[in-house]
């Protein structure tokens, strides 16, 4: 596979060591400062691989690293597909922030069967973004970033590939046509173990964001044969997405060999998740799957290891979301915060075994369209219409804005359909919508999330739309 390979000049370490100590941040050379490997899957499930439950899918070296480091339980993406998820995390905002709402477009379906005009959707972050690969860079890592890039650079915005020292992307990735290194699995690898085993005296941060598992499935050829001949499991039996999460798993693997081969093993942190909910399989028990807000589209597998500070074998049921990546690596990093707005908190509390984050609940926002029904959705039509949603402990809202805005809002709360309310302790699936049971609940839930609303603020499709033709 082909890589489009970006090197940004350095000045001497001696003059960025100067700069970094004049403007504050702290000094680049420091012994102590951890490495940091952010790998990021692609629509892989919460429960796909095998530590998380998977009945037929085998991924010893995702297993390792959970046993050696902390499972997350309660992981989110910051959005239910890849793009926007994607820059939610490296710019520490929440989608309200930088408009990147969906992939391409967020009217995308029928559209005499949209209510509502939604609000637009942007390809990149904007120019005023500090981006994390920015921000660990003048914090005094030196950045690499492998894989696929989703945002597009232009004069009015940036992707994500900004502040990378040395970037090496791929659009093919997704349909890779080297038998030997599907999905460029092996590319990306190689390309990041490169650039640790050069950076090895520096402080580093890897970003490995692959193309799987994301369609177009694919997998070595011996690896398919090996799932072929097992007996399925009743979860999970497709071979072929088996075979292309081994491959992913081998790779994620080889990464980890690097760094022990280089006793870099216990001043690394690495952190492994997902941009969004899976979709190559059944997520049950939890509803829908990508490009839906219910559990099945935003809840991703994630583990951090990091020796020393996180305790092998542990597990974490607090609710995260990927914008705190970018203030936790900063934290972890030693370094001062940028000065532009981040919407995350900072997880290194949650490393070092403390029970409960500051803040009181987390959010997402699409004021939009995605086509495409999901298993046990809300809709026939569309994986989600325009809806924001705020998880606040055990408890989950939804509040569907067609029906808030033209079916009576608070009025006629109660007959409008515009609020799903869940208890995820007892109802993780989202089967039981207690909206009209749980009253006094639904109404602080929704002030809270009108609230969040209101101070980002967060833009509310709010013209109906022309062409609509009722059903």
């Amino acid at each position: 596979m082909r890589f489009l390979e970006i090197v940004i000049p350095r000045v001497s370490l001696m003059l960025i060591a100067c700069l970094i100590c004049a403007s504050g941040s702290v000094p680049l050379l420091a012994a102590d400062r951890p490495n940091i490997v952010l790998i990021f899957a692609d629509d892989l499930g919460w429960q796909e691989p095998g530590y998380a439950g998977s009945d037929f899918c085998e991924t010893p070296h995702l297993d390792r690293l959970a046993r050696d480091g902390m499972v997350f339980r309660h992981a989110y993406s910051s959005a239910g597909n890849c793009a926007p998820s994607r820059a939610c995390m490296l710019s520490g905002q929440y989608t309200p922030r930088h408009s990147v709402y969906a992939v391409g477009s967020t009217k995308r379906g029928p559209v005499d069967l949209m209510r509502m005009i939604p609000i637009g959707n942007k390809a990149s972050l904007p120019l005023s973004t500090v981006t994390l690969g920015e921000a660990m860079k003048q914090a005094g890592y030196v950045t690499g970033m492998f894989g696929k890039c989703h945002l597009t650079d232009s004069k009015n915005g940036k992707s994500e590939r900004s502040g990378f020292d040395v970037v090496k992307v791929s659009q093919h990735g997704l349909n890779s046509d080297d038998p030997d290194d599907p999905k460029g699995i092996f590319s990306i690898t190689a390309a990041a173990c490169e650039f640790i085993a050069a950076n090895q005296q520096r402080p580093f941060f890897a970003y490995l964001p692959h193309y799987a598992v994301h369609s177009r499935l694919q997998g070595r050829k011996a690896t398919l044969k090996h799932f072929q001949s097992k007996t399925a499991g009743e979860k999970h039996h497709d071979p072929l997405f088996a075979a292309c999460l081994a491959d992913l798993d081998t790779g994620v693997g080889l990464v980890l060999k690097k760094l022990a081969e280089l006793g870099l093993e216990e001043n690394t942190l690495v952190l492994f998740t997902s941009d969004n909910g899976g979709t190559a399989v059944s997520q049950e028990p939890l509803r829908g799957k990508k490009g839906c807000y219910y559990e099945g589209g935003i809840r991703v597998p994630m583990i951090v290891r990091w020796p020393g500070t996180v305790a092998p074998g542990t597990t974490c049921d607090v609710p995260v979301i990927n914008v705190d990546f970018f203030p936790s690596f900063l934290a972890v990093a030693g370094a001062e915060q940028p000065s532009s707005l981040l919407d995350g908190e900072n997880l290194l509390p949650l490393f070092q075994g403390q029970p409960a984050l500051k803040r009181s609940a987390v959010f997402w926002h699409f004021p939009g369209y995605l086509n495409g029904p999901v298993p046990r959705g809300r809709d026939p039509i569309f994986r989600t219409r325009p809806v924001s949603v705020i998880r606040h402990g055990d408890w989950k809202l939804h509040l569907y804005h067609e029906e808030w805005q033209l079916d009576g809002g608070r009025d006629r709360i109660d007959s409008n359909n515009a609020i799903e309310l869940y208890n995820l302790a007892s109802d993780p699936g989202e089967h039981h919508n207690l909206a009209g049971r749980q009253r006094a609940k639904r109404d602080e839930l929704l002030d809270e999330l009108l609230a969040w609303i209101n101070r980002v603020p967060a833009p509310l499709p709010e013209q109906r739309n022309p062409q609509w033709q009722p059903q």
